[in-house]
C-alpha cells in the first residue's frame, strides 16, 4: 500500500501545471507541488540525476525516526561518539556540529545537529549508532527508498558528502512529502529550529565544563526568517551538485513543497542567495495562484448490482488523497475557485456482474458556481462473480422492463 502511495504520489493535473519557461529558475532541476495532494504545479528537468548533497540527511533522520517509533532507540539516549564521527575526522569542507572525544551527546542533539548545523559528524554518529557500519546503514537507506518506489535514488553514505549519492528532484520531492506526513513533529522540533548551540557544559568532560567552547550555529535555511510560512526542510551543497534545497512552507490550510537541485554560484554567498531567490520565487508564485481545499466526502451509496452473487456493494473513492485521521478529502485548485463547494455522485448504471475489484462504476464530482473543480473515480471494493442462472434471468428481465419504460418516458 505504501509503495503504491509513492508511485501515484506526484500527479500532473491538466490546466494546473505551469511550463518551465514561465518561471525563470536558475537551478538545473526543480519541482514544486502541493504537499497535501502531490499535485505538481511546476517542474524543470525534474528527472535529471543530481547528487542530493546534505539533503541526504533527511533520509538519515527518517531512518532514526523509524527506530524511535519502534522503540529501538530513544531521543534521550546517550549516543557513543566513535572516532569516525569526530569532527576532525570528517572530509574537507564538511559542515559540522563539532563532535569530539569524551563528549556526551543525546540522539536528540545529534538530530538537531543534522537539521540545523547540517553536521556530517552527526550523520556518521547516528549511522553508527543504528547500524554496525556506514555501509550497512547506507544499504538500509537504499532499501527504504526502494520500498517507497523511488527508483532513481541511491546512497553510499548518510551525510551527503559523496558525489556517488544520487537522486532526482521528482524522487526527492516524493520522499519529502512522505517524510512530512510520516513525521509531522519533525518540522517544529527540528527543521524550524533557528539555531543550535554545541557543545554545552553538560556535553564535555568535567575538566572542560568551565569553558566548553560552545559554538552557536544558525540554521542553514535562511528562508526560515525571510519567507512567510517557511518551516523546513534542508539545504545542501557539494561541488558536484551545486546548491540544493528541499523547501516547504505552510499558509493557512495550504502547504507547498519545492525541491531545487544544481543551483549555480561562484561562492557560498552567491549560491545561497540564488538558491533562496529560486525558492522564494516558486513558493510565492504557488501561494499567489493555488490553494488546497479540504472537505468531508458525502456518504457513498451502495449501487444495485445486477446478475451477480450480491445485490449491492460498497464504493471506494479512487485516486483521492484522504486523511486517514480526519477522513477529509484534499485537492488542489486555483486560488480564485472553490468558495462554495457542491458534491454529486454519478453511477454508470446498470452495474452488471461479473465485476472485478477496482472496477470504475461511477464518479464523485466536486464543483463550485463556475463549474467542475475535480472528479474522482468510484470503484467497487470487492470482486462480484456472476450469479446463478435463475438470478441472471430474473435480473435480465427486470433490466428489459426498465429499459422499455425509459424508452416510453415513464421513468
Amino acid at each position: 500500500m505504501q509503495r503504491q502511495f509513492f508511485l501515484l504520489l506526484l500527479v500532473i493535473i491538466p490546466g494546473l501545471l505551469l511550463v518551465a519557461e514561465d518561471l525563470e529558475i536558475h537551478s538545473r532541476s526543480a519541482i514544486l507541488l502541493d504537499a497535501s495532494t502531490g499535485t505538481v504545479l511546476f517542474e524543470k528537468n525534474a528527472d535529471e540525476p543530481i547528487p542530493p548533497a546534505s539533503l541526504t540527511k533527511l533520509v538519515t533522520m527518517h531512518i532514526a525516526f523509524q527506530d524511535i517509533a519502534m522503540g529501538k532507540v530513544h531521543l534521550d539516549d546517550i549516543v557513543p561518539i566513535p572516532r569516525a564521527a569526530w569532527a576532525i575526522n570528517q572530509s574537507w569542507g564538511s559542515s559540522l556540529m563539532f563532535l569530539g572525544p569524551g563528549q556526551r551527546v543525546t540522539l536528540r542533539e545529534l538530530l538537531l545537529g543534522l537539521a540545523v548545523c547540517s553536521g556530517n559528524d552527526a550523520a556518521v554518529a547516528i549511522a553508527l549508532y543504528l547500524a554496525p557500519s556506514i555501509e550497512v546503514f547506507a544499504e538500509r537507506m537504499n532499501q527504504e527508498v526502494q520500498r517507497l518506489g523511488l527508483t532513481h535514488t541511491h546512497f553510499v553514505e548518510p551525510s551527503g558528502i559523496s558525489e556517488h549519492n544520487v537522486t532526482t528532484a521528482r524522487d526527492f520531492a516524493a520522499f519529502c512529502r512522505f517524510y512530512i506526513a510520516e513525521h509531522p513533529d519533525a518540522i517544529t522540533n527540528f527543521h524550524a529550529v533557528r539555531e543550535f548551540a554545541y557543545p554545552k557544559a553538560e556535553n564535555v568532560p568535567e575538566t572542560y565544563r568551565d569553558n566548553p567552547r560552545t559554538i552557536v550555529q544558525s540554521n542553514r535555511n535562511t528562508l526560515l526568517d525571510t519567507l512567510e510560512g517557511v518551516d523546513g526542510l534542508k539545504t545542501g551543497y557539494i561541488i558536484e551538485s551545486g546548491y540544493n534545497i528541499a523547501l516547504t512552507a505552510k499558509r493557512g490550510d495550504t502547504r507547498f513543497l519545492a525541491v531545487l537541485l544544481g543551483g549555480p554560484g561562484r561562492s557560498s554567498l552567491q549560491g545561497g542567495q540564488i538558491r533562496a531567490e529560486d525558492g522564494t520565487k516558486l513558493l510565492e508564485w504557488a501561494f499567489a495562484n493555488y490553494k488546497t481545499l479540504h472537505l468531508s466526502p458525502i456518504p457513498l451509496p451502495q449501487p444495485r448490482i445486477w446478475k451477480g452473487t450480491l445485490n449491492k456493494t460498497n464504493l471506494h473513492i479512487a485516486d483521492a488523497v484522504i486523511d486517514r485521521n480526519t477522513n477529509m478529502l484534499s485537492f488542489t485548485t486555483s486560488i480564485h475557485r472553490g468558495i462554495k463547494l457542491n458534491q454529486n455522485i454519478e453511477i454508470f448504471e446498470p452495474v452488471v456482474a461479473p465485476i472485478q475489484v477496482g472496477t470504475i462504476i461511477g464518479r464523485l464530482i466536486i464543483s463550485d458556481n463556475e463549474g467542475t473543480l475535480q472528479q474522482f473515480p468510484l470503484t467497487v471494493d470487492e470482486t462480484i462473480p456472476k450469479g446463478n442462472l435463475i438470478k441472471r434471468m430474473i435480473d435480465a428481465l427486470i433490466l428489459c422492463f426498465i429499459a422499455f419504460f425509459k424508452n416510453i418516458g415513464l421513468t
